[in-house]
């Protein structure tokens, strides 16, 4: 697939199959995760990807008793997990606030995904996981992260599930000023 088709083809998918990911597929994300630029080469983001389907489900239970079971805090909670039963789960964290950094890499994987043909989710809302004191620290733990290294961003991937419409785009807020 082209590089523009990819991104111009990416949408939110918060659908999915149970089909698992193989390894061609995780390295050309890995691949691509890696090879994200950061300002001034720092690297400051640690990804942990996951196909741990037990391992979601138990986090997705420590995030509901966090943030409440009755609370819509992501789309579609009633119906979906955090990871949007998702069969890979990206957790991207820093070694220290790089929003920018963590956001780039996450598109990078976005669209490395689209690329060998899966889709995905970006998730910020599964922070509350990781800001809650006991419950951060587990999955820290767990995911070999450092306690002080915060949480940024998350990606759900894919098989498709579903097939929305694009969503509309404001034409006015990109202009081109000579």
């Amino acid at each position: 697939m082209e590089a523009l088709e990819a991104v111009l083809g990416r949408k939110t998918i918060r659908e999915y199959t149970p089909e698992r990911i193989d390894n061609t597929r995780l390295r050309a994300l890995l691949s691509a995760a890696e090879r994200a630029p950061s300002g001034r080469n720092a690297q400051p983001c640690h990804v942990r990807f996951t196909q741990n389907a037990v391992m979601l489900q138990k986090m997705q239970v420590d995030f509901k008793n966090i943030v409440g079971w009755d609370t819509p805090v992501h789309t579609r909670s009633d119906k979906n997990p955090f990871y949007h039963n998702a069969p890979l789960f990206a957790f991207i964290f820093a070694e220290r606030e790089a929003p920018m950094d963590a956001g780039i890499m996450a598109e990078n994987i976005a669209i490395a995904a689209r690329a060998v043909g899966l889709e995905s989710v970006i998730v910020g809302s599964v922070g509350a996981l990781f800001s809650d004191a006991a419950a951060g620290a587990k999955w820290r733990q767990a995911l070999d992260i450092p306690p002080d290294y915060p949480f940024m961003v998350g990606i759900g991937i894919g098989c498709g599930d579903e097939d929305p419409p694009f969503k509309d785009r404001e034409p006015n807020r990109i202009k081109i000023i000579e």
